[in-house]
């Protein structure tokens, strides 16, 4: 990585495992629609063998935002631990051939490369079951203080905040960002994220440690603890430098200081698979960031992303995101 980069992530590298399900097969399971639960390797081992055919992707969700990013001609790097197993190789191969600069070295031993077990029903609803293992071991020694100085932003996951290893990482790589004069932004990822850690996401919004915020409604809602939306934006507003809300088909609301802009989401002609919604509206948008294309413009290039990867399964392109966006005019 010896060349500027618009983005560097940090996240977990995850392969993702989908299939269509009915919801009486949640109920079964045990698990709750929408959400995304943390399993142990045994539990993933019996979900996978009750689940039906499945799709096997790479994904993560901040890998999923890079891979997005340089599909529109964005620079990007990811950092996110592996093993030297089969599903690893997969997902090293995946990111490096989407343009990313990857070089997190693959563990020779510990647990086995995560998998994400995403159940997707009829009304493209998903629900995540999770086995995060090798990506719990990421640590401070993964993050390198020049490849973190060479780039714009560096894009860090709520979900990282779960491993104590992984919490100190993302820490570093912040103060290294600003040491730098970068910018930090944040994903808050889920609600099961902002349950567990609101506190602490709310310390990190508030001291500065991050520079831009990515939520969704739900979790915006979560992070403020009220049902009102108007009134989780407003606290929002008190505490953020800048964030962008995204409200699936009512599109996203960008806010800085008194600044608040509302962009529409780009129509679709049927939800096939809500997986990686977020992830692809915050590659668009920070790729329209990074380029110092303005607000409207990155909003709209996030609402294409995202318009494109909910009518397909999984949360990656699968057409040129830049090419696309020419295409309908965006740029």
């Amino acid at each position: 990585m010896s060349h500027e980069l618009d983005i560097l992530a940090l996240g977990n590298a995850i392969v993702d495992v989908i299939a269509r399900a009915q919801d009486d097969f949640l109920v079964r399971q045990g698990v709750a629609k929408g959400s995304m639960t943390l399993i142990d390797e045994a539990q993933a081992e019996k979900l996978y063998a009750a689940m039906g055919p499945a799709t096997i992707v790479s994904g993560g969700s901040a890998a999923n935002t890079v891979v997005g990013a340089a599909s529109f001609g964005a620079r990007c790097g990811f950092v996110g631990r592996i093993k030297n197993d089969a599903v690893g190789d997969v997902f090293a191969h995946d990111i490096v051939k989407s343009g990313v600069a990857f070089g997190t070295a693959a563990a020779t031993d510990g647990p086995a490369t995560a998998r994400s077990f995403i159940l997707v029903t009829p009304d493209g609803e998903r629900t995540m079951n999770t086995y995060l293992g090798a990506c719990q071991n990421l640590s401070e020694a993964d993050v390198d203080p020049a490849t973190v100085a060479r780039a714009k932003v560096t894009y860090l996951e709520g979900y990282l905040w779960d491993p104590p290893a992984a919490k100190a990482a993302f820490r570093k790589a912040a103060e290294l960002a600003h040491a730098a004069g970068r910018e930090v932004a944040l994903t808050l990822s889920d609600t099961f994220c902002v349950d567990r850690y609101r506190g602490e996401f709310r310390e990190l919004i508030r001291t500065g440690a991050v520079d831009l915020v990515f939520a969704n409604e739900h979790e915006l809602k979560s992070l403020y603890e009220t049902a009102d939306f108007d009134t989780a934006l407003d606290g929002l507003r008190t505490e953020a430098k800048r964030a962008a809300v995204t409200r699936s088909e009512k599109g996203a609301v960008i806010i800085e200081g008194s600044l608040t802009m509302a962009v529409p989401a780009t129509p679709i002609e049927t939800l096939v698979d809500a997986t990686g919604a977020g992830d692809a509206y915050a590659a668009g948008f920070l790729f329209g960031y990074t380029a110092g294309m303005g607000y409207e413009k990155a909003g709209r290039l996030g609402a294409l992303a995202a318009s494109h990867v909910i009518q397909k399964i999984g949360a990656r392109p699968a057409v040129p995101l830049k090419e696309l966006a020419e295409q309908v005019g965006v740029l």
